[in-house]
């Protein structure tokens, strides 16, 4: 069902160049941020414990840094808000001694008070273990692009497969640059929404690449620039409505789903407004930069379906008894 329709074709290759300098200052912008700014690894990365009050009215976080400063547990530990002026986060490195106890008990005690509050959580995990975490994440992502590399170039051409492994670095590189930027806490929820964007902008990437497959064998135009602008028109429908829609889920839960899903709906919706951009203004001219030639693709096809007529030909022959 096509809600919209276009009349005439788009000049999307003639925007290429614009959009690729873009592209380029904005990767490279990511990248400064994350060599000046890094990332802000959460407690599953980094290790470390993490520590939820919810009070009845608005946390005294004055009064509960000097209550807590006097333990030496708490030391060097930080205290933000959580979503609303009632809930509060304490964050502290994991040492020995914050391990051998219970930090919510702890907490509770030295916060004694301070007013009507509750322990909402307490996360622990171990320095060693958000080691492990975090280079199982880093393989997770290599190996996923691998596999989506070997998975393009098996159903395209080369061309096809580096075109859409570009894009993806494109839209990951933004979105660890949106991360280090705004120093949202980088943790598992994360690392999912980072693989969602992987699958996300490749499945949109490949729905243009196969309308571009599609084109170059029924259009009539020998140019790629031509074809190219003819796919992604005839795509455009799709695109808009699917972005669309999924945009504003991902806004809703980050509006409305609460602290706790926060840093996964903002990944995302970086992810979603990248993800389809770069399947049009990065995959795309990189296509048409590496040289794609419809001519000579043309012929291998031409000569693929020779091969094939002529073995079901002589298969026909040989269940006949003529060969």
């Amino acid at each position: 069902m096509e809600f919209f329709r276009y009349t005439r074709t788009f000049n999307f290759m003639g925007k290429s160049k614009m959009a690729m300098f873009l592209s380029i200052f904005v990767v490279l912008s990511s990248y400064a941020l994350l060599a000046f700014n890094g990332l802000n690894y959460g407690v599953d990365f980094a290790g470390g414990t993490i520590v939820q009050v919810q009070y009845k009215e608005a946390a005294p976080i004055d009064e509960m840094r000097a209550k807590l400063k006097a333990n030496a547990v708490f030391e060097g530990s930080s205290i933000t808000e959580f979503g609303s002026p009632e809930e509060v986060i304490i964050r502290l490195k994991t040492s020995s001694d914050s391990m051998a106890v219970d930090v919510g008990d702890l907490a509770r005690k030295e916060l004694a008070g301070t007013g009507d509050f509750e322990i909402r959580r307490v996360d622990i995990v171990g320095p060693k273990v958000g080691s492990e975490l975090r280079e199982k994440g880093i393989m997770s992502m290599l190996l996923a692009t691998l596999g989506i590399l070997m998975y393009v170039a098996f159903r395209f051409e080369w061309r096809f497969a580096l075109s859409s492994i570009v894009a993806l670095i494109h839209d990951i590189s933004i979105a660890l640059g949106a991360l280090a930027l705004f120093q949202i806490d980088v943790n598992l929820d994360v690392l999912a929404a980072l693989l969602t964007i992987l699958g996300y902008s490749l499945n949109d990437t490949i729905i243009v690449f196969d309308r571009i497959r599609e084109g170059i064998t029924t259009s009539k135009s020998t140019e790629l620039r031509e074809v190219i602008n003819e796919s992604v028109t005839r795509t455009l429908s799709r695109t808009t409505l699917t972005s669309l829609t999924t945009f504003f889920v991902v806004l809703t839960l980050f509006a409305f789903g609460g602290e706790i899903i926060h840093s996964f709906a903002f990944t995302l919706l970086v992810g979603v407004v990248v993800g389809t951009y770069s399947s049009i203004f990065v995959a795309s001219p990189i296509l048409l930069g590496l040289g794609f030639n419809i001519k000579n693709f043309r012929l291998k096809l031409a000569e693929k379906s020779k091969r094939e007529v002529e073995k079901e030909k002589m298969r026909s022959q040989f269940e006949q008894g003529t060969i």
